[in-house]
């Protein structure tokens, strides 16, 4: 079960937006991945909970941040409800998406898995809906993945698989890199990761 922390920044300005402290495994029903928010003033700014099936389909999606909440899964594409900070108006969202995706890295392993690329394989188009920071708001986005390689690299445990896959943005054509070990992300775009206490889980 890694355990590690993520720096989170904006990628475009690096502007700290603080650490994601997680830990990760996979399960009975797939894999689950739970994470609290740390903003960079070190006070509490939300959390992620989301498991996903052996499909890697997300069958539990729930986020908190700014005292929003959302709770979804894939049911007629992906459904959700979402609900305001004083949780009287709870308002329900469905799409026909793919899954869902955010600045949690969760969602990046949570598409690698779901997209099961070859290095082989031409690009895969997908839809997702995005919960955008601080009030989780639902967007919908197109995106094309690619896995562009596979390669082994030497660690003092022994060989670590990485994949590098290319992301393109297709409203905009913005393309950008995202390393993927196992099930922890080794960098993307606002994304770093500063800590591990154990190596990735491998996907059978």
């Amino acid at each position: 079960m890694p355990r590690g922390r993520y720096s989170l920044h904006d990628p475009h300005d690096h502007t700290p937006l603080g650490e994601e402290h997680f830990h990760c495994a996979p399960g009975p029903s797939g894999w689950r991945y739970v994470s609290q928010v740390i903003n960079p003033s070190g006070d509490h700014a939300g959390s992620v909970d989301l498991t996903l099936d052996d499909l890697g389909r997300p069958i539990r999606l729930e986020l908190h941040a700014a005292s929003w909440q959302v709770r979804g899964a894939a049911i007629e594409g992906v459904t959700w409800v979402r609900t305001d900070p004083t949780g009287t108006h709870a308002t329900e969202g469905n799409v026909r998406a793919h899954a869902f995706t955010g600045t949690s890295p969760a969602f990046l392993i949570a598409t690698a898995r779901l997209l099961r690329l070859t290095p082989d394989s031409s690009a895969t188009r997908l839809r997702l809906v995005a919960f955008t920071d601080p009030v989780l708001a639902p967007r919908t986005l197109d995106q094309s993945w690619a896995l562009m390689k596979r390669e082994a690299h030497a660690t003092d445990n022994g060989p670590l698989m990485v994949e590098e896959y290319q992301v393109t943005a297709l409203d905009t054509g913005e393309q950008h890199a995202v390393h993927i070990s196992g099930d922890v992300v080794l960098a993307a775009p606002g994304i770093e990761l500063e800590d591990l206490d154990s190596p990735p889980s491998v996907f059978t």
